[in-house]
C-alpha cells in the first residue's frame, strides 16, 4: 500500500504500480537486521544451498549430510545462504546545473521521479531507505530506514529541495563512503559535472567499503548534441563566468571535449565495476527504471 496520501508532481501511482513487479535487488551481499531477499555475507537458513564444510564439535546435528557421510565416512555440515534486507542510500545532486532542462522538465525533476519510485519500492519489499543531499555539501541527510512515515519526510525533502549553488560531489561521496557504516545500495542521481579520474577515487573507495554503487547521470538532450543555432549566452548555473558565443564556431570542440570527458566516465565505471546508466532527460523514466531493476535482477548475488 502506498504510505502517502498526498498528491505530488513528481510521483505517478500508475507507474508506481507497473514497476511494482520488478523487485530491487542487490548486487552484493549486504548486511541488514532482518530477514529479506537480498543475499548476506554470513551463512543461515535458506533454501538456496551454498557450501559444504567439515564437522566440528558443537554443530547443528540436524544440517549434517548423510548421504554425503555414506560415500566418504566423514561428517560435512550443509550450509545454506542466508537472506537480508537492503539498506538503499539515494544521493540526489542538488547544485545548480541540475536546475537545466530544454525538453519540459529538468534534470532535478526527472531525478526526483526515479528517487522517489526507488524509494517506495525499496520500502514496499521491507528494504531500509535513505536520502542524502548534495551541493556545496551535504544539505540534507536522512539515514535508512523501514519506516513508511520515513518515506514521507523523503517525499517532503525532494519537493522542497532547489537546485542551487557549485557541486561538491566528490568530497561528500568520500564522506558518505566512511559514515555509511554497514553495506548499502548508494545510488548516484546527477549529471557528474566532476573530473571522471577524481569520481574513480570515490568509487574504489566505496567499493573498499563493500558498497553497493549504481549511478544515473542525467544529461540533457543538448547538452549531448549542442544543436544551438544562433548566437548565444551560456550561463554557468553553478555561479562561474557567463559567455556569449556564436555555436557554430565552437560545437566542435564541444563535441571533442564531450567526447572526452563521456569515455573518461565509462573507462571510471567499468574499471570500478559500478551499475552506471546514462540517461537522456528526454527517455521515458518508466523505462529506464525497467532496464535498471532488470538488470540488477540478473546480477543478483554476485559476490
Amino acid at each position: 500500500m502506498f504510505p502517502d496520501r498526498r498528491q505530488r508532481s513528481f510521483i505517478d501511482p500508475m507507474v508506481l504500480s507497473r514497476i511494482a513487479n520488478f523487485p530491487l535487488f542487490a548486487r552484493k551481499p549486504m548486511q541488514g537486521n532482518v530477514s529479506g531477499r537480498h543475499p548476506s555475507p554470513h551463512r543461515g537458513s535458506s533454501v538456496e544451498f551454498a557450501e559444504y564444510r567439515k564437522y566440528v564439535p558443537g554443530d547443528d546435528l540436524r544440517r549434517l549430510d548423510w548421504r554425503a557421510y555414506g560415500r566418504s565416512d566423514k561428517h560435512f555440515i550443509k550450509e545454506f545462504e542466508a537472506d537480508t534486507n537492503l539498506r538503499c542510500c539515494l544521493v540526489l545532486d542538488t547544485s545548480g546545473s541540475m536546475d537545466f532542462g530544454t525538453v519540459g522538465t529538468s534534470k532535478m525533476e526527472y531525478a526526483r521521479k526515479i528517487a522517489a519510485a526507488l524509494g517506495q519500492l525499496a520500502l514496499q519489499q521491507g528494504d531500509a531507505v535513505g536520502l542524502s543531499c548534495v551541493a556545496k555539501g551535504l544539505v540534507r541527510n536522512l539515514p535508512p530506514r523501514r519506516n513508511p512515515a520515513h518515506l514521507s519526510t523523503i517525499f517532503d525533502i525532494l519537493e522542497q529541495t532547489k537546485p542551487q549553488g557549485e557541486s561538491r560531489l566528490i568530497p561528500v561521496l568520500h564522506e558518505l563512503a566512511e559514515t555509511i557504516r554497514q553495506r548499502a545500495l548508494i545510488v548516484i542521481l546527477s549529471d557528474l559535472f566532476v573530473d571522471p579520474d577524481e569520481l574513480k577515487g570515490c568509487f574504489e573507495h566505496l567499493r573498499f567499503r563493500h558498497h553497493d554503487v549504481a549511478i544515473f547521470h542525467l544529461l540533457d538532450p543538448k547538452e549531448l548534441a549542442f544543436d544551438f543555432r544562433r548566437p548565444m549566452r551560456f550561463l554557468d548555473m553553478e555561479g562561474g563566468p557567463t559567455i556569449f558565443a556564436e555555436p557554430n564556431e565552437i560545437a566542435d570542440r564541444y563535441q571533442k571535449a564531450l567526447g572526452v570527458y563521456l569515455e573518461g566516465v565509462h573507462r571510471v565505471v567499468l574499471e570500478s565495476g559500478i551499475d552506471y546508466h546514462r540517461v537522456n532527460i528526454a527517455d521515458n523514466f518508466e523505462q529506464v527504471l525497467i532496464r535498471f531493476l532488470v538488470g540488477r535482477s540478473h546480477a543478483k548475488g554476485v559476490r
